[in-house]
């Protein structure tokens, strides 16, 4: 008889959770050791580079994601709670590293191994549904990257329909960008509150009790939005619903 052998899987945190959200790591991390992998956090990880390389700066993307390569090399899988950050890493790697034959293999074999959370959990566990439970009316919001740099669509609905006493709800016009955008919102502010207002009326015509979505930048810049108008509808990062919090 032969025990198959455990996952493994690196941790890659992003800034913003890193920062901003720690606790939204710490849900990350419980809901993989809950479903069976082993999870590693390699100490000396930094930003992917991303925005440096969105505001063209693409040697000072190139030092941040040698860096990544670095302390990653020997993961198994990388997990990455962020659509934003998980397309740099699987994307736009390759592309940066494309005239060094030595870095473009290195972020190429980085790339294969790079997921985003709900991606991890649906297309390398298999996992469905994760056991959580969460009482109330959810939508969700899919963010860019997310959406059409990774593909992934369907993932997270299903985490979230398989949720014991979940209620879920429709986004309308779910697939419009938020307004945040990274650099985006801050060269184009006007543009980019115009966009959040019609974010925030969509969310409020669901009247949902939270808004999920699997990329904290967006969710903080819907939940500034939230506050501001005085709804009482709690923005959450998928893993934190996963977890059970409730």
């Amino acid at each position: 008889m032969t025990t198959k052998a455990p996952v493994k899987a690196s941790l890659f945190v992003t800034c913003v959770i890193d920062q901003l959200y720690p606790q939204v790591g710490e849900s990350v991390v419980r809901v993989l050791r809950r479903l069976g992998v082993e999870v590693d956090f390699p100490p000396d990880q930094t930003c992917c580079g991303q925005p440096l390389f969105n505001s063209g700066f693409s040697n000072g993307s190139q030092r941040l994601a040698r860096r990544v390569l670095k302390s990653f090399k020997e993961s198994q899988y990388i997990v990455v709670p962020s659509g934003s950050c998980a397309s740099m890493i699987r994307v736009t790697y390759p592309l940066l590293f494309h005239d060094d034959s030595n870095l473009a293999y290195e972020a190429a074999e980085l790339s294969a191994k790079t997921y985003e959370f709900s991606q991890f959990l649906v297309n390398v566990l298999g996992v469905s549904n994760s056991g959580a439970q969460f009482n109330g009316k959810v939508t969700y919001h899919p963010s860019c990257h997310l959406l059409r740099e990774l593909g992934v669509s369907d993932e997270p609905k299903t985490l979230l329909q398989n949720v014991q006493g979940i209620e879920y709800v429709e986004l309308p016009q779910a697939e419009s960008c938020c307004g945040f955008g990274g650099t985006f919102s801050v060269k184009y502010p006007h543009i980019s509150e115009a966009m959040l207002e019609d974010k925030l009326n969509n969310i409020a015509d669901t009247e949902a009790q939270a808004v999920v979505a699997c990329d904290m930048s967006c969710l903080m810049h819907i939940g500034g939005g939230l506050s501001r108008r005085g709804l009482n509808i709690r923005p959450m990062h998928l893993a934190q619903l996963l977890e059970g919090e409730n």
